[in-house]
């Protein structure tokens, strides 16, 4: 096992952790072999394990898509209460925190800022605070690397629940990273620790730690699909199927009027243009079978990533959105509220956390452009976020 994770070193700090205890995790809280968190936890802290908590699509990974809440309900294997952070409530109450003395965070992310758990963990260190509990985090692996970072840098003035703090779209940090992030420059100054990993590199793809991948959300099967989803999350805020509704979805992208082969020769005089290598976009057709378009066939393609260390997944999701925007023209529709509990602002511009981008998709404007608006603070940004860094 070339990496141990914070879950797998756990047995060397019990004795540091004194009084009650709750885990929030989810299905891909596991050991190297496979097996669920709780076990561990249970087996190392007995009876002090009071309650569980669950981030977005719920303990299991099972619930699929933005606003469908999960129950608060009983685990009767465990004999434990599991109260959902994405419920009537993204932030615990006090009520939820009586009598927890530390909250042990163990939650795979996959390295993009809208990925949710991330804000989960946020709200969690905001509760602790106000609520005198420490926060413990079990650190994992980045699975896109810790050394790139791309994308813009999220404007506040579209925060939401996909963004709510100044992280560019890949951020290159580990999920221990954004809770030392959080608490030195977000304010949220609750007791923190951090179990770091053992043998975990920034330059490492997931299947580079030989840790087994448990699928973190219902659409992400496979450690290589959290590459393109930097990318193809953005296609949630149109009317572009993300392939959802395949086994390859955030790999496939498609609608049932994109003429695909047709389009294909232009994508690549763009991506060449632009420079974006390390990546083959195959022309693919795909029956949905539930979500957008839904038993209606769709053609579009599917990105087979070449070589992760060049590829390029946001800027390559950009150019192809603002290219199915004009090649579909009245066919294709920004997605419209409500999405993620946003009411008002359109889901394309709090996915983007900017509405600076889709203004550049509808005027046609040239790649220069879209490389402004990315640089728009990234540099402030790197020189914060190398304080961070555990690794």
């Amino acid at each position: 096992m070339k990496v141990k994770t914070g879950l797998m070193k756990l047995d060397s700090h019990v004795q540091e952790i004194k009084g009650n205890v709750a885990y929030l995790c989810h299905a891909a809280s596991v050991d190297e072999n496979y097996r669920h968190g709780i076990y561990k936890i249970k087996s190392l802290f007995g009876d002090r394990l009071k309650k569980l908590f669950s981030p977005q699509h719920g303990l299991f990974a099972d619930v699929q898509d933005n606003m469908v809440e999960s129950d608060h309900f009983f685990h009767s294997h465990f004999q434990l209460p599991v109260y959902s952070l994405y419920s009537e409530t993204r932030k615990p109450s006090a009520e939820m925190l009586e009598g927890i003395d530390h909250v042990i965070v163990d939650l795979q992310d996959v390295g993009t800022r809208v990925y949710t758990y991330i804000y989960t963990l946020t709200y969690m260190m905001e509760a602790c605070a106000e609520n005198g509990v420490e926060v413990i985090v079990l650190d994992r692996p980045n699975p896109i690397g810790g050394v790139a970072v791309e994308g813009n840098v999220l404007d506040m003035s579209f925060r939401s629940f996909v963004g709510r703090y100044p992280l560019p779209m890949r951020h290159g940090l580990t999920i221990g990273e954004v809770a030392v992030m959080a608490k030195s420059q977000w304010d949220l100054n609750c007791e923190l620790r951090i179990i770091k990993m053992d043998g975990w590199e920034r330059s490492m793809t997931f299947l580079e730690t030989g840790l087994p991948w448990v699928l973190p959300s219902p659409n992400l099967p496979n450690p290589e699909s959290a590459f393109p989803f930097v990318g193809t999350v953005l296609f949630e805020g149109t009317n572009v199927s993300e392939g959802r509704g395949t086994t390859k979805s955030l790999e496939t992208v498609g609608h049932p009027k994109i003429k695909n082969y047709d389009l294909l020769e232009s994508l690549q005089i763009g991506f060449e243009k632009a420079n974006l290598r390390g990546f083959i976009l195959r022309p693919v057709s795909f029956l949905p079978t539930f979500q957008k378009h839904a038993g209606v066939p769709c053609h579009g393609y599917q990105i087979h990533v070449t070589d992760f260390a060049l590829f390029k997944p946001w800027r390559v999701g950009q150019l192809l959105c603002q290219s199915f925007y004009h090649h579909l023209g009245e066919n294709f529709v920004w997605k419209q509220p409500p999405y993620e509990y946003e009411e008002k602002l359109l889901p394309i511009d709090i996915l983007n956390g900017t509405d600076q981008i889709r203004h550049w998709v509808e005027s046609n404007g040239d790649f220069q452009k879209l490389e402004e608006i990315e640089n728009q603070g990234l540099e402030s940004f790197h020189n914060m976020r190398k304080d961070m860094l555990l690794y």
